[in-house]
């Protein structure tokens, strides 16, 4: 008998830079592939009907990650997606937050399929990041299926 069992994983990478460019702070943190998420990934085995995800999130809610997540708790700012790549057995998405974008106290980000509203793939809460006004916040988000 064959027990094959398929994990989906993440982790990203949260950096905020000053208005000059210089790194004020930098952080690793894992996140959670909600219920809407794993559906997602198994829809798109199906077919190519699902949106691909487009966009990333930030906001100020700290409720803990749950599976039955949808939307983050606060939304301070979403993005399109700068880069998305696939190596392997990962899939690797980033964007950044520029002056003005998101500000406030961060403490969670999730991956969409759309510029509002959407599937949500992923959700993360995590430390708080003061994003200044003129900060920019840049995020990597590798999501790994072994």
């Amino acid at each position: 008998m064959f027990n094959e069992n398929l994990n989906v994983t993440g982790k990203l990478q949260i950096e905020l830079f000053d208005e000059f460019g210089k790194l004020k702070s930098s952080e690793t943190v894992d996140n959670l592939v909600v219920t809407s998420g794993l559906s997602f990934i198994a829809s798109r085995m199906n077919d190519a009907s699902a949106t691909t995800m487009s966009h990333m999130a930030i906001g100020s809610g700290s409720t803990a990650a749950v599976l039955a997540n949808t939307t983050l708790g606060t939304e301070l700012g979403r993005v399109a997606l700068t880069s998305t790549s696939v190596t392997t057995n990962a899939v690797t998405y980033a964007a950044s937050f520029g002056a003005g974008v998101g500000t406030g106290a961060i403490t969670e980000a999730g991956l969409f399929n759309a510029a509002s509203a959407g599937t949500m793939l992923c959700r993360t809460v995590f430390a708080v990041v003061n994003k200044t006004a003129s900060d920019v916040l840049a995020i990597t988000w590798i999501v790994t299926i072994s």
